[in-house]
């Protein structure tokens, strides 16, 4: 059978690392993840006992597309205790996984062939979700001196609409409310869809995340469970849509997806009411952040544009390599290391670029820049 155009997306390269990380460490060899944005913890307990509960007292069957109640109500809490913004729970939709939520913010903003910009360095998936829609991604070169974050200047004509990430992914830096305001007001000049992935807010270290929902109600936000609260596999996260696309989303909810995992909202429920847990696994990332800038620039990576929030440090490689992708492979087999090469997030400058994952225990962190401390000064070497 013929495969569709659409389908031809590229794969994501960080996927391919852990795989070979795997496959290293089937080998019996010991490898510090450095590639992958995952928490080293679990689940908050809370989130553990809350589903053990809910699973002894019956089955957990469909929830309504938006999904439960309940938990939309502390999502909008959430955005109270955060932001200081009154939020309806009507406007929130559980969605499965911040994927899910891209995909139907995609599917019910642009029609086919539509352009939506994303700052490059940016989280590829964006792209790729695009492409698969038949939905056109361009690429805007964002620079060091706007710490790798879009400004209006940058922005094409013709675009149909905008996603940005604060913290990104991979730099970790953050827009603050004056260059997040500029962005918003400039897309709704140009009648600009402006989409706000906000996935790695409560991940920051100096001040707070700002949210596009405190500038402005004509936004999409998106977030999820992944990070924050410690949850990547269970797949739950959710979006905030102005209040006359609440039923547009709801339509294609119930036919794309029926509903999110209903054990997975009952977990989250939990992971709401454990934020004092969540708290101490960013003190965690704060200090290991901490030895990542202190020690990369000793092993010799020293470009890098210290981050703001989650737990990324992105370098600028190009005096080591012109080839990214061979550098993590050369990092994996003599170091133990796995790292990410930069073509996943920049297509154009990705060959001279890594991205650092400080997610891990600071045990992990600690030795794996000894591990590359070491490797590079044998490969200095050489």
């Amino acid at each position: 059978m013929k495969i569709s155009h659409r389908s031809a997306v590229d794969p994501f390269i960080v996927m391919d690392v852990m795989e070979a990380a795997r496959a290293a460490e089937s080998e019996g060899r010991h490898i510090i993840h450095m590639e992958v944005g995952q928490p080293a913890t679990g689940a908050p307990a809370l989130a553990r006992a809350r589903l053990a509960q809910e699973m002894e007292q019956g089955p957990l069957g469909y929830t309504v597309a938006l999904g439960l109640p309940e938990l939309r109500k502390g999502i909008a809490d959430l955005y109270k205790d955060w932001y200081g913004v009154d939020l309806d729970p009507a406007r929130v939709i559980v969605t499965s996984g911040s994927s899910g939520a891209f995909i139907l913010a995609f599917t019910a903003l642009f029609d086919a062939g539509a352009k939506v910009g994303l700052g490059e360095p940016g989280y590829p998936s964006y792209r790729q979700i695009l492409s698969a829609l038949d939905l056109e991604p361009i690429g805007i070169q964002s620079k060091l001196e706007n710490r790798l974050q879009p400004v209006p200047s940058d922005l094409p004509e013709g675009l149909d609409g905008l996603i940005v990430a604060s913290p990104g992914n991979p730099s970790g830096t953050m827009l603050d409310r004056t260059a997040m305001t500029a962005l918003i007001d400039a897309c709704a000049d140009t009648n600009v869809s402006f989409i706000s992935d906000e996935i790695y807010h409560g991940i920051q270290y100096d001040g707070r995340a700002v949210s596009a929902l405190e500038i402005s109600d004509d936004v999409y936000v998106i977030n999820s469970f992944s990070k924050y609260f410690s949850m990547t596999g269970w797949r739950v996260g959710w979006m905030v849509v102005p209040e006359d696309h609440v039923r547009v989303i709801e339509r294609l909810a119930q036919n794309l997806f029926i509903c999110p995992s209903h054990a997975a909202q009952i977990a989250a429920l939990g992971a709401l009411q454990s934020r004092a847990e969540c708290d101490a696994h960013t003190h965690v990332y704060a200090e290991n952040r901490r030895l990542m800038l202190e020690g990369l620039p000793k092993a010799g990576f020293d470009k890098i544009a210290p981050p703001d929030g989650a737990f990324y440090i992105y370098a600028d490689v190009s005096e080591l390599t012109n080839d990214s992708r061979a550098f993590c492979a050369e990092i994996l087999e003599h170091a133990g290391v796995a790292v990410t090469p930069g073509l996943d997030f920049d297509k154009q400058r990705g060959a001279q670029t890594l991205r650092f994952s400080y997610a891990r225990s600071t045990k992990d962190i600690v030795e794996g820049l000894l591990r590359l401390n070491d490797f590079m000064k044998l490969r200095s070497e050489r």
